[in-house]
């Protein structure tokens, strides 16, 4: 399933809604004397995405159990937006986790701590999952295989990654310990 928007939103609309914001990147006008070019487009989306995904956030913190009411709302708006294509909506889901898989990973240094390698392959089993699902509804079974692998490999990237984790704290034995009790 392929998205495409009967209408695009042009470069110049988008920089207009993040300006409408208060959000507009700044301009260069070395770079840019005209403004945004539809170039930009693509990094626009994002910051615009960005600024939705804050807004979002400082309106929805969740304190108390019943504001989870107003995370809803935010879904019922992104549903009805949408529309009640739901093969539409697992595409915009993987897309989404496949973004924060790399915001996820975005490494600090040349190795992911323990807990963002399981965030990581936690998202990732997520993405391999709805994979999984959608060749299995369009009968193709080797590409279900092969998702349901990689799900299967991030699952175990997952313990890992866990694991690792409580060796960092001293919950568990790490390898060196291990071998000196054998």
């Amino acid at each position: 399933m392929s998205i495409s928007s009967e209408r695009p939103v042009s470069a110049e609309r988008i920089y207009a809604a993040l300006a409408a914001l208060g959000a507009e990147p700044a301009a260069d006008p070395q770079k840019r004397p005209a403004g945004p070019q539809e170039e930009d487009r693509l990094y626009l989306l994002g910051s615009l995405l960005a600024k939705t995904e804050l807004e979002i956030t400082a309106a929805t913190r969740l304190s108390e159990e019943e504001e989870i009411e107003d995370v809803l709302e935010t879904l019922h708006g992104w549903g009805e937006q949408l529309g009640g294509d739901a093969g539409i909506a697992v595409n915009v889901l993987t897309n989404r986790l496949q973004r924060t898989a790399l915001q996820v990973s975005e490494p600090e240094g040349e190795e992911l701590p323990p807990g963002r390698e399981a965030a990581f392959a936690a998202v990732m089993t997520a993405v391999y999952a709805l994979g999984a699902q959608l060749h299995a509804e369009r009968g193709d079974t080797e590409g279900t295989r092969r998702a349901l692998s990689g799900a299967e490999e991030a699952l175990i990237d997952i313990l890992q990654g866990m694991h690792d984790l409580r060796v960092a704290i001293g919950d568990a034995p790490g390898p060196e310990e291990e071998e000196a009790d054998e």
